[in-house]
């Protein structure tokens, strides 16, 4: 029992980062798809993918990392992952990164859901309580209106529901795969697909953009990697309340980037999902 918790730890601090990385990515994305198609977007993140999913292999000396035990699933894991990607590009284009953040809060609660259903884990009431509390901190912070329910929260609606299935089915194979393994199909089936596409929406990239392009495929790659691991040590529902540690750093990066200075509901909802995190975490410990 002390072996699981303290893997699940793991897979908690991993989750964290993986957030962390998220949110420096719709910084760069925000400004990126603005100048740039989706798809061209896409095949950027998913190269840099490809490319850490081989080093990974070779660091980790591991020469069959092609192999896998199901490569529907891998596939299948994989076009979730560049529709739900899409998704939230799109939704950063025409609406503001507190709106779509808002909006994308639910994925937690759809995880949880499709966890119980589909993997048929177990959820304590204290898990529930836990992850609703932070969804609480969410409106609090956003309070969100009927301004945020425009045509194009389609797109953040989409991407919630698709993250949920994806992070599942993440860690369904993630039980039988390597971390690498599954990086390396997720980096693979996005260069062929979005490639293909990209090519007729190519724009050249400018000595300008080019620092933001290695950003976003940097924070992207690691954000990835990071969310296997977490979903190979720890279970989907456990490290749902840490996804709204996205709203903690959308505010930090909310001022760092664009001078927003939170407000007292911003501060009293931050603190709200601040404090589940870390009870979570303690109860983990315990």
């Amino acid at each position: 029992m002390f072996k699981i918790k303290s893997l699940e730890t793991i897979g908690i601090l991993f989750a964290i980062f993986s957030y962390l990385s998220f949110s420096l990515l719709d910084v760069i994305q925000k400004t990126l798809i603005i100048y740039y198609s989706v798809f061209q977007l896409l095949f950027i993140k998913y190269l840099f993918t490809f490319l850490l999913s081989l080093f990974e292999s070779w660091r980790k000396k591991n020469n069959q990392f092609y192999l896998t035990s199901n490569l529907k699933i891998q596939i299948l894991r994989s076009l979730l992952s560049i529709i739900e990607s899409g998704c939230f590009v799109l939704a950063f284009r025409f609406m503001g990164l507190a709106d779509v953040h808002s909006i994308g809060a639910s994925a937690p609660i759809i995880v949880v859901v499709l966890a119980v259903i589909l993997l048929k884990e177990k959820v304590t009431t204290e898990i529930w309580v836990l992850i609703f509390i932070g969804f609480i901190g969410v409106l609090t912070i956003m309070r969100p209106g009927l301004s945020v329910f425009d045509i194009n929260s389609i797109y953040a609606l989409s991407g919630a529901f698709f993250v949920g299935l994806y992070q599942i089915v993440t860690r369904k194979i993630s039980q039988k795969d390597k971390n690498e393994t599954s990086l390396f199909y997720q980096g693979f089936v996005g260069i062929i697909t979005m490639g293909c596409i990209s090519i007729i929406y190519w724009q050249p990239i400018t000595l300008n953009f080019l620092p933001l392009f290695f950003g976003m495929a940097f924070f992207y790659s690691i954000a990835a990697y990071f969310q296997i691991i977490a979903l190979s040590k720890a279970r989907a529902s456990m490290i749902q309340p840490f996804h709204y540690t996205l709203m903690f750093w959308a505010v930090i990066f909310g001022y760092i980037f664009y001078g927003d200075l939170p407000d007292f509901f911003t501060i009293v909802g931050g603190l709200i999902i601040v404090c589940s995190g870390i009870y979570a975490l303690h109860k983990q410990k315990r």
